[in-house]
């Protein structure tokens, strides 16, 4: 899509309020997460990498006594040291990318009107 931006200046009233209701705000966002999803949403990124998926399943395969190869603690040991460094690396991104949104959104413009 397109976007169209229209100076409210009254010449384009008409087209403006038409334009407007597709568009109610002229905020960038470019972050993937909220505060909610951060999590659900960060693992099912993370899980969909083919290396934590294979850990993920050696740790179901170990909860299972007949094939336990190394104790159930050990064997989620690498897992989680992987997904929350994987955590961390992305809740520091994309807070730095919602500093920049908020920098933008909140910065002066110019508007040349003839």
């Amino acid at each position: 899509k397109w976007r169209i931006v229209f100076p409210n200046n009254g010449r384009q009233q008409k087209d403006w309020k038409q334009a407007s209701t597709f568009y109610s705000g002229n905020r960038m966002q470019t972050t993937k997460y909220t505060w909610f999803t951060f999590l659900p949403h960060n693992l099912f990124e993370q899980l969909h990498r083919l290396g934590n998926l294979y850990f993920f399943f050696l740790v179901v395969l170990n909860w299972f006594p007949q094939v336990e190869v190394f104790h159930r603690e050990i064997t989620m040991l690498p897992l989680i040291v992987v997904l929350l460094t994987g955590m961390i690396k992305d809740a520091i991104e994309d807070y730095r990318k919602h500093q920049f949104d908020k920098t933008i959104n909140f910065s002066k413009t110019r508007v040349y009107d003839k």
